[in-house]
């Protein structure tokens, strides 16, 4: 879309919800009138610094809009072991009204961030910050604030945290890429980028947009919080110098923006990557650059740019393939350049789950069964269908046709699958004992049926 046609989009919206009388706006009405507003002015002037943004961040509606969205994520405690039906009990309004005095007169201070340990899959672990409920309303305020001023910056082609944008998106130009004859792919994988933004560089690039001082100073308190580690030893703090912890509300926006520079690089037109035919997708700090040629000279370039930015490139697993003779893998599919078997001879860009991936929602489902393993019908559906509907609404992508095989697999899988669990001598008494269990628990009881289906909750499913 056009920036004019984006510009004109906005000006409409705007205008729509000044119709409306400020006394008669929503909470949400009066913060996407805000959004809009920082949006458009930050589009119309390339180079303009906010200067005032701080007493935005603790009025009233942005403060409630911000601890809606918080809640709807719900998530664990952090270390003040304060959850949502804590502050509801002591009372939301009496909650926020503290939050938005500390901020009023800058007596805030954000606790420790507590770290707990996530499996990846390939058997290692990430760590993940878990800021407490104060501070994650106070960063979804600054996100608020911020948000759509660095949203009028970023490239069509960054998908990662952003709203409207999505995994499907960058899957969709990839493939797109691929038809256009864009075959030459370096697949980058940057190490443990999260943990190493450097502070210096990040609040450098923030002030070019961020000229109030105390959003600034806020931004630094929580990238300087100290980290509480399972072991209860504290680390990092004040002499910290680099690193957002993933799971704190403003970390993906911040990673975004950093990554930014990046963008601006090898995605500017009159830059040496777009004169060499290159162009970058990026979800997050996940990104490939595609062209009919990369030649090395532009691949240490770009590892050029990645080392002054204070990054490290893991070289062991990024790549530089052929699409057509070696598929690639890229936010769990893979891409193949496979043969057509309705066409005889013809080829086609095959976009599927990757196989890990199919592998793992078979995990899920197995694992799940076991679990509820004496459950009755209705309730084994509505354990089963949350993961099903997850998996299967990640990876079906618009126009592309070629996930009803693994989806097929995966229905497949369910069959043989459901006809195991009913088929027990524990079982006997089940109506579905040495039945067709899993059409029947789609007939009756709205199981997913995820071969040929749109994948989302039919009308008769429990919840």
């Amino acid at each position: 879309m056009k920036e004019s046609s984006i510009q004109q989009k906005v000006q409409s919206e705007i205008a729509l919800l000044l119709q409306k009388k400020r006394k008669e706006m929503s909470s949400r009405e009066r913060v996407r009138l805000l959004q809009l507003k920082l949006y458009l002015k930050a589009k119309q002037e390339k180079g303009y610094k906010f200067y005032i943004l701080y007493d935005k961040i603790f009025q009233g509606h942005i403060l409630e809009e911000a601890y809606r969205r918080c809640k709807a994520n719900m998530g664990s405690p952090g270390v003040d072991k304060q959850t949502f039906s804590d502050v509801e009990e002591y009372g939301r309004t009496k909650f926020l009204e503290e939050i938005k005095e500390e901020l009023r007169t800058r007596t805030y201070k954000p606790h420790a961030v507590r770290r707990v340990w996530i499996e990846k899959e390939n058997g290692g672990k990430r760590p993940l910050g878990i800021p407490t409920i104060k501070d994650r309303v106070v960063q979804q305020a600054c996100k608020i604030v911020i948000e759509p001023i660095w949203e009028a910056d970023f490239d069509d082609s960054s998908h990662g945290f952003r709203p409207k944008h999505s995994a499907k998106d960058a899957i969709t130009e990839i493939r797109d890429n691929l038809r256009e004859g864009k075959h030459s792919v370096y697949d980058a994988d940057l190490s443990k980028y999260f943990d190493t933004i450097p502070h210096d560089k990040l609040m450098i690039v923030l002030s070019e947009r961020i000229a109030d001082p105390r959003v600034l100073h806020l931004i630094e308190l929580w990238l300087k919080a100290p980290i509480v580690e399972e072991d209860g030893r504290y680390t990092g703090g004040k002499s910290n110098k680099q690193g957002t912890p993933q799971g704190g509300v403003i970390s993906p926006l911040l990673a975004n923006i950093y990554m930014h520079l990046l963008d601006r690089i090898v995605n500017n037109p009159k830059g040496k990557f777009s004169k060499e035919g290159i162009t970058m997708i990026r979800y997050a700090d996940d990104f490939i650059l595609m062209s009919k040629h990369i030649s090395q000279e532009m691949l240490i370039r770009l590892h050029h740019y990645i080392d002054r930015m204070g990054l490290m490139i893991n070289k062991e697993k990024s790549k530089l393939v052929n699409a057509k003779e070696s598929p690639f893998d890229f936010l769990g599919f893979t891409f193949r350049y496979d043969h057509s078997i309705l066409f005889k001879g013809q080829k086609f860009w095959n976009v599927i789950p990757r196989q890990k991936s199919q592998k793992k929602i078979r995990q899920k489902v197995n694992a799940k069964l076991k679990k509820i393993n004496h459950y009755p019908a209705p309730n084994v559906v509505e354990e089963l269908n949350p993961i099903l509907r997850g998996w299967m609404n990640y990876y079906r992508i618009e126009k592309v046709s070629y996930t009803q095989v693994a989806f097929k697999t995966l229905e497949d899988y369910l069959r043989r699958r459901m006809y195991q669990f009913y088929n027990r001598k524990s079982q006997r008494k089940s109506s579905l004992y040495g039945q067709q269990a899993f059409d029947m628990l789609v007939k009756e009881y709205g199981l997913i049926k995820p071969y040929m289906t749109s994948g989302l909750r039919p009308v008769n499913t429990l919840r």
